[in-house]
């Protein structure tokens, strides 16, 4: 999550201090990923050094304001046009606790699944339920429509995000079987050999001229 260009978008619009950067940022991802004054504060200076924002003054209450600049509107130009970087994904817990559980002595891996398909299909009917609301806010066309159609594409991309795990989940749990009765297959004995009934206990399998000897053709 960029923090940084989130914070750019919104002073793009004006200038602002940190207290509302924060509300603006939680209110238009509908608080998915929350954020404290601190980070705020901290990325304002970064951004600060990096000659992205400058100080803006003060508000009527004494707020201090920071305020986008040139270099700011081209950074944040820039990464809109930029397509999001794929080559190095985020690290994925659930990905690597199904990789750590492969062949982990003690550990029901299955059950690790079936656990975690219940959590996310329950994400998935929150994240349902809360579209519901953001849809008919934006039906009643109030002040926030703007923020409740930001909150609803959030909520959206959350949707497909948890349905397409619990599908990998379902994947996994079909892939773990496949293999386990792959292996079971290749543990079991190989059966045995047909012998010749008339021989004695040491003999070996019956040859083709025996059985004509046993079998003569008519």
């Amino acid at each position: 999550m960029s923090i940084r260009h989130g914070l750019l978008a919104l002073l793009d619009q004006g200038p602002r201090y940190g207290s509302r950067l924060r509300a603006e940022f939680e209110s238009r991802t509908g608080s998915t990923w929350p954020l404290n004054v601190g980070q705020v504060y901290t990325t304002l200076a970064r951004l600060e050094r990096d000659g992205l924002v400058a100080p803006g003054g003060e508000d009527a209450s004494g707020h201090t304001l920071y305020a986008i600049t040139d270099a700011g509107r081209a950074e944040l130009r820039e990464w809109y046009a930029r397509p999001v970087d794929r080559a190095s994904p985020p690290r994925d817990e659930l990905s690597i606790k199904l990789a750590m559980a492969v062949g982990s002595p003690g550990v029901d891996i299955r059950a690790v699944i079936q656990a975690q398909r219940h959590a996310t299909i329950k994400a998935m009917q929150d994240y349902t339920r809360l579209k519901v609301q953001a849809l008919a806010a934006i039906e009643q066309g109030d002040s926030r429509e703007r923020d409740d159609v930001a909150w609803l594409l959030v909520l959206e991309q959350l949707i497909f995000q948890t349905e397409a795990e619990a599908r990998w989940l379902d994947h996994s749990e079909s892939r773990l079987v496949r293999l386990s009765l792959t292996a079971d297959r290749r543990a079991e004995p190989a059966p045995p050999q047909a012998t010749d009934p008339d021989a004695g206990p040491d003999a070996g399998p019956a040859s083709a001229k025996s059985r004509a000897t046993r079998f003569p053709r008519s």
